[in-house]
């Protein structure tokens, strides 16, 4: 059985620490980690880097999971989610037979306090988790997939790797040695504004790096509003995913990744700047 919070339980209030600790265990991650992406994405088609979203999406949704679903029937709907959510994660590359197996994930979910002997009120209180959670991850990690299958989409791909995760590990480094002023301390307590400045300018930094180095057609303003854009996008699913974990009393969603956390907590940010980075490439880029 799924129970909530069963993983790395903290009390949910914890004071802001400004002394510097700086987990070297997020650095040997990375450095694991970037050349296996980066190879990836630059050397093999762009199915293989499909499947490589679709495993660490699977990943983040079982942690979501494992920390929200409660019920018996949590192991057969948490399996129907991880169908749907891989569906979602596919849909770029074959919308109509995704759209039918969606269909069926969805009725199958809503089925199942139909079917079983189970509360009514806690199995569909748990079904629209599993629905929310296909959405919440599957959904916006399918953007990852439809970036890459744009024109210069590995490019695209390492702009937005790159611009998200240096707005967040210079949020955090900045916020850990200087921060002061909380930004959402009933959230995330850890979060400041100096860490907010500091992701900004890092950001901006690394946007502009890319377009000098391997993407001229980009406009400087272009760079400029991705920085600003990405990083706002970032703190908001970091935010997001602090208040799911607050809700239920833990600290990190997992221990896959030493010094990050869970595959959730690495994928936080990206979940919601991934939507933001395909639709300014797609709607607005000047």
């Amino acid at each position: 059985m799924l129970e909530c919070g069963t993983t790395n339980r903290e009390p949910a209030k914890t004071a802001h620490k400004t002394g510097a600790r700086l987990d070297p265990r997020r650095v040997y991650t990375v450095l694991l980690v970037v050349p296996l992406l980066y190879g990836a994405i630059r050397y093999l088609p762009p199915f293989a880097f499909t499947c490589m979203v679709a495993v660490a999406g699977c990943l983040a949704l079982y942690e979501l999971y494992r920390l929200c679903v409660q019920m018996s029937s949590a192991r057969l709907m948490a399996g129907i989610g991880l169908v749907g959510c891989i569906a979602l994660m596919m849909s770029p590359h074959q919308s109509a037979l995704v759209q039918t197996g969606l269909l069926v994930t969805v009725v199958a979910l809503l089925s199942i306090p139909v079917l079983m002997q189970v509360p009514l009120r806690e199995s569909v209180r748990d079904a629209a988790i599993v629905l929310t959670g296909m959405l919440y991850i599957g959904l916006t990690l399918s953007y990852l997939v439809r970036i890459r299958l744009l024109p210069e989409g590995e490019l695209l791909l390492f702009c937005l790797l790159l611009v998200t995760w240096t707005a967040d590990t210079a949020a955090y480094y900045v916020g850990t040695l200087y921060g002061r002023r909380a930004l959402a301390p009933r959230i995330s307590p850890k979060k400041t504004v100096e860490g907010l400045i500091g992701g900004l300018v890092g950001a901006t930094i690394i946007a502009y790096a890319a377009r000098w180095s391997f993407l001229p057609e980009f406009a400087y303003l272009d760079a400029l509003a991705l920085a600003i854009i990405l990083t706002l996008a970032g703190l908001w699913g970091d935010l997001v995913e602090s208040a799911i974990k607050r809700s239920v009393g833990v600290k990190d969603s997992g221990g896959l990744l030493p010094g990050h956390g869970g595959m959730l907590d690495r994928l936080d940010s990206l979940l919601f700047t991934a939507p933001a980075f395909y639709y300014y490439m797609t709607f607005i880029k000047t």
